[in-house]
């Protein structure tokens, strides 16, 4: 789920895989792992990649049926 939403939300950003990797200060091939669910960022990775997509922790996370429990709609985070 975490790699689909990253990618699905950097391309809704219009963003290049190179950009966010630059912006994290990580090479393109980690960066491309992430997106291909091969490796898992981590905690300081994601919160930095969930600010350059502007995206809440828990959206990227697939968290949907969390924050809909406690009356979050999660499109308000897209």
């Amino acid at each position: 789920m975490f790699n689909k939403r990253l990618r699905e939300m950097r391309m809704k950003r219009g963003l290049t895989q190179q950009k966010v990797a630059d912006s994290i200060d990580i090479a393109l091939r980690s960066y491309q792992c992430y997106e291909t669910g091969t490796r898992t960022p981590n905690y300081d990775l994601l919160v930095q990649l969930a600010d350059i997509l502007d995206v809440s922790l828990d959206y990227l996370m697939g968290r949907d049926e969390f924050m809909k429990s406690h009356a979050i709609p999660f499109d308000e985070y897209l």
